[in-house]
């Protein structure tokens, strides 16, 4: 017996530039959100909710909005959006329901991305909406989408996957991991999950789905467009465009775990300059406080940090200092921060939420008044000595178990909202920096969100081991994160954890790495290096150890004489690296972008994960596994392409194989572009 019988008309509103209907309990809404672009909402009762997560306000852009019978169409220049309902008798529920499934096509009628019909007597539901104790629900919504197409995007995992068709993804950040919802198709759109909540993503071959563990309504914004270059245009212009990259963002950054008293700083910031090295930011890392949660220097060992800040920029270089959104109950901050509920609340039992470094409580930047009171509290501390540049850790928050459904924040319970805590927290202090009149604002911080670029969230890939594992899948984390809409991006050289600076293992590691980062939106030097170093203040408590020496310089004189090298290839690029920062700025473009991305018609590109575009015109191919001194290279048809080592050219449309010794990586330039850097490389 079919449980379908006698349609009735169903009936929708039109508005200038949108779609509402109701049925079963549902209000769902079809609208123009930017060029070739719309955003579907849709709640199971009650009116729907102007969230803004992420997006942002756009300009009304020409719409039209037609209805025939059953039917209705939206077409927005590229993108049509048809919106099919029905009523109808269900015999086994014994009572009417009202159905509407909506599809996507592009400007040549092709679909691209359809909810999933009913499959007949199975009943499957596309927006299915399970209700929750405290009237959120657990939201799962389903598309059928093209068998065929390659998918890119979702933000940082630690995998070696480039093309994420018949992949499944955690909705959720953790310390190396950070859930960005965007996915570009090569069927020509782009689709944002527009919700912050805790949840997975699935794009199997027969269904897409995407799930959020708790919600209260459900909402995605979709473009369409003929290249990757204009759906990542269309997706900056709704959720923002990251800032002009400082000139200080262009060039070599050195850091360690961790330079832990100010003359030491200073010494390794002199010897560069004695060196005649070029170097941009220095960095001060973690408990350079006296508590978490205190942020400003601990006086016994940075006794002067403003003579320190202004020396460093008499050197031309700028001091960046690390702040952790941990809060110890011993911090002279916690009474203000507990007292006035700026501080992330657990829904049950004790607060403390990690322990690492002494218990803590973190920072709740979704609230707006943490986020003014911080600020004033890191201004004092940090921003009136002459410090621009934070690093902002910890910023997924790293729990100490990832137990999301335990914590509340002011935005709403973890579970429902938790993936918007980085973006808040970068917020926090570009919001504070352009209150203080900076302008060139740039911080680096350890997770990310849609919507983090436009607060100068500058993401780095987090506690990686030193392997040649974790190296390649940064390259891969890299490109993701491009078409993401987080442009600037860039990986601990020589990886976090694990690297002995004394063994030749890791040198050969380290060199491989620095190469690539050459290449990367922002080359910075890092780690945790064996072996430790004791550090204890001087009435002989002990404090958080340092690690071995991880400067240019530190390595032996083969290594330092490659590092150097590549130091200055970087200065060699710096006016192409500025052009790729002003083309993220204004286009949003990302800086390192795959194969697929600039040549998105040539099938041997689809799944190159290997090699990659540094901007048009810069094609790196990386040495990726130990011992490799030749390596082979697809050159993409349509163009020359000149190595820069050697000043060979190649006519493109080929595979070739091409030398690598330890102190060179092979790159090869796009038509004669960049011919400066012929044999420097």
């Amino acid at each position: 017996m079919s449980p379908i019988h006698a349609a009735t008309t169903p009936v929708f509103e039109i508005g200038p530039a949108s779609i509402t209907w109701r049925g079963s309990g549902q209000t769902l809404r079809v609208e123009s959100w930017g060029e070739s672009a719309v955003r579907v909402r849709c709640v199971p009762a009650g009116d729907l909710i102007d969230t803004d997560w992420a997006l942002l306000p756009v300009p009304d852009v020409p719409t039209t909005v037609t209805v025939d019978g059953p039917d209705a169409r939206l077409v927005n220049g590229r993108l049509t959006v048809l919106v099919h309902a029905d009523s109808a008798y269900d015999a086994q529920a014994g009572y009417q329901v009202f159905r509407a499934r909506l599809e996507i096509r592009d400007s040549n009628g092709r679909t691209l991305l359809r909810e999933l019909g009913d499959g007949g007597a199975l009943k499957l539901v596309a927006r299915n909406f399970t209700a929750l104790p405290g009237g959120s629900h657990h939201l799962l919504a389903a598309f059928e989408s093209p068998v065929d197409e390659h998918l890119y995007g979702m933000g940082q995992y630690q995998q070696e996957i480039l093309d994420l068709k018949g992949s499944t993804f955690e909705l959720a950040h953790r310390n190396s991991q950070a859930s960005v919802p965007f996915v570009l198709s090569s069927a020509g759109y782009g689709f944002l999950w527009h919700n912050p909540a805790i949840g997975r993503a699935t794009f199997a071959l027969n269904r897409t789905e995407w799930v959020a563990n708790a919600t209260h309504q459900l909402d995605y914004w979709v473009t369409v467009g003929d290249s990757p270059a204009e759906i990542s245009r269309a997706y900056a212009d709704a959720t923002g465009h990251a800032p002009m990259m400082p000139e200080f963002g262009l060039g070599y950054w050195q850091c360690k775990l961790r330079y832990w008293n100010q003359s030491q700083l200073l010494e390794v910031a002199r010897e560069h300059t004695r060196r005649g090295l070029s170097i941009d930011v220095i960095v001060a890392d973690f408990f350079h406080w006296p508590e978490l949660g205190d942020y400003h220097f601990d006086e016994e060992m940075w006794p002067n940090p403003r003579a320190m800040v202004e020396e460093l920029r008499e050197l031309g270089i700028e001091l960046m200092v690390s702040v952790w959104p941990q809060v110890s109950p011993l911090s002279e901050n916690y009474p203000l921060l507990a007292k006035e509920n700026l501080l992330v609340q657990a829904d049950h039992g004790l607060q403390p939420q990690m322990a690492f470094g002494g218990p803590s409580l973190f920072l709740d930047p979704t609230n707006p008044r943490t986020r003014d009171t911080v600020w004033k509290i890191c201004k004092r501390g940090y921003h009136d000595l002459g410090i621009r540049l934070f690093w902002l850790d910890e910023a997924e928050p790293e729990y100490g178990t990832y137990d999301f459904e335990a914590y509340r924040y002011h935005a709403g319970p973890v579970s429902e909202v938790g993936n918007i805590y980085p973006q808040a927290f970068s917020r926090l202090f570009y919001e504070g920096q352009v209150s203080a009149g900076q302008e060139d604002i740039v911080n680096l911080v350890r997770c990310a969100w849609a919507g983090s670029q436009r607060y100068g969230a500058l993401v780095w890939s987090g506690d990686i081991p030193s392997n040649w594992t974790s190296l390649r899948r940064q390259l891969i984390a890299g490109l993701h994160m491009g078409v993401a809409g987080i442009p600037w991006f860039t990986t601990d050289i020589g990886g976090f954890h694990g690297g002995d600076a004394r063994d030749p293992a890791f040198h050969e590691l380290l060199v491989r790495w620095f190469q690539l980062s050459t290449f990367f939106p922002v080359m910075r030097m890092h780690g945790d290096r064996l072996p430790f170093e004791k550090v204890t203040a001087a009435d002989g408590t002990p404090r958080e150890h340092s690690g071995a020496a991880n400067e240019l310089w530190s390595f032996g004189e083969k290594v330092e004489e490659i590092l150097t090298r590549f130091v200055w290839v970087r200065e060699h690029l710096r006016p192409y690296t500025r052009s790729l920062m002003r083309e993220a700025h204004i286009g949003g473009q990302p800086v390192m972008r795959g194969m697929f991305y600039e040549f998105p018609h040539d099938d041997a590109c689809r799944d190159l994960a290997d090699q990659y575009m540094f901007g048009p015109d810069v094609l790196v191919a990386p040495v990726l596994t130990p011992g490799a001194t030749s390596r082979e290279v697809y050159l993409p048809a349509g163009a020359s392409w000149t190595h820069a080592h050697t000043g060979q050219i190649h006519d493109g449309g080929q595979w070739v194989n091409l030398d690598a010794p330890l102190g060179s990586i092979p790159v090869l330039l796009r038509d004669g572009a960049l011919s400066h850097l012929i044999g420097t490389i």
